[in-house]
């Protein structure tokens, strides 16, 4: 299985689990702006339980990637028009917004949080589990043989395998 450290040095791999989203908030519940999709810096930070500061400077060390997965700071009527549709009652010139995948890129690159180490550690559990049961039928794990009824009405067994599902 892969050490949660490699998250921190690999950006292929940080890459390959951006999808996986849920992990927040089977971790801890991540806060949503009203538009239901957007985080602030702030919101980053009191997830993690981390310092803005600490952000902004992962942010400025990591933006290309960042923004690949949908980082942005928005300024100017788009702005303002973000303001209106989420009722946000600010006056700052500028606003930073993390999408949810960018926040699961943030707990992939933070390395002095607690809650940023279990979302690693989760992931890489959850696609442990993933890279190790069958690929035709994700959601089963136990082999079992299968049966089928002969002609004359007694159970036989086939030659092929089926798999019982496991409960979580």
């Amino acid at each position: 299985m892969i050490k949660e450290s490699v998250l921190l040095e690999s950006r292929t791999l940080r890459s390959s689990v951006l999808d996986r989203t849920d992990v927040l908030d089977r971790v801890k519940v991540l806060s949503l702006l009203p538009d239901g999709v957007h985080v602030t810096t702030a919101m980053v930070a009191a997830y993690f339980g981390a310092a803005v500061e600490g952000i902004r400077a992962l942010v400025h060390d990591h933006r290309p990637e960042l923004e690949a997965s949908g980082y942005r700071v928005l300024s100017g009527t788009e702005l303002s028009y973000f303001k209106q549709l989420s009722g946000i009652r600010s006056r700052t010139p500028s606003l930073a917004l993390f999408s949810r995948r960018a926040v699961l890129n943030v707990a992939m690159l933070l390395r002095d949080s607690e809650v940023a180490r279990q979302v690693r550690v989760y992931l890489l559990d959850m696609e442990h589990l993933a890279r190790t049961q069958p690929v035709d039928n994700p959601g089963l794990t136990e082999p079992v043989p299968s049966m089928s009824v002969s002609t004359s009405g007694s159970p036989t067994s086939s030659a092929g395998r089926s798999y019982r599902c496991s409960t979580p």
